[in-house]
């Protein structure tokens, strides 16, 4: 009986034991996840293979595009948040491909798709000695504007790779629910 019992008594230890490995920090995904170069808007952030300076952003209902020789206006159902920033390659070239608007919610936003057809957009290749802007184009909800966070990586998967986050800092948010400064419309034939 005494055995019986010892032997229940190890194995409720062991499966405790077991659940506190299985709940304890840090996870799997936390080990091989991306590494972070932190930095905020205005801030030349320092990743392995590249570095990015983010220099302003602008809202917009409406972006005014040209596609193909014809004018074309974009709307969305949230806002256009668009914001310029200038990459460097530090030792070889490299191809930076994968950017995110990390609301301060935690919901994620990746690059608008619609706009493939325009140039100075993800990917953006870039080589040493070099620097190149490139305008980076989301569309977020209103609510998601104020104190987002910029995620910019070589690849969509950085596992064990560097990956900037740019802290975009406070927006006031207007009246009407809109990030203060939004534009109606936004002319993206303008120059860099």
């Amino acid at each position: 009986m005494m055995r019986k019992s010892a032997n229940i008594i190890l194995l409720l230890l062991a499966v405790v034991f077991c659940y506190g490995l299985q709940i304890s920090k840090p996870h799997y995904g936390d080990l091989i996840g991306p590494i972070p170069a932190r930095g905020k808007l205005g801030d030349t952030v320092v990743g392995r293979a590249f570095e990015v300076h983010a220099e302003k952003i602008e809202f917009a209902r409406k972006l005014k595009v040209d596609q193909f020789g014809q004018q074309k206006v974009l709307t969305t159902g949230g806002v256009w948040a668009v914001v310029t920033v200038a990459f460097a390659a530090r030792a070889e070239s490299t191809v930076v491909s994968v950017a995110s608007w990390q609301g301060p919610t935690g919901l994620t936003y990746d690059q608008t798709e619609r706009l493939s057809f325009m140039n100075g957009l993800l990917p953006v290749a870039v080589d040493p000695g070099l620097p190149r802007k490139a305008r980076l184009i989301f569309e977020v909800r209103p609510d998601q504007a104020n104190n987002a966070t910029l995620l910019i990586s070589e690849k969509l998967v950085a596992a064990l790779d560097s990956q900037a986050e740019i802290s975009l800092g406070p927006v006031t948010i207007t009246a009407d629910g809109l990030p203060g400064g939004t534009v109606d419309t936004l002319d993206m034939a303008e120059p860099l």
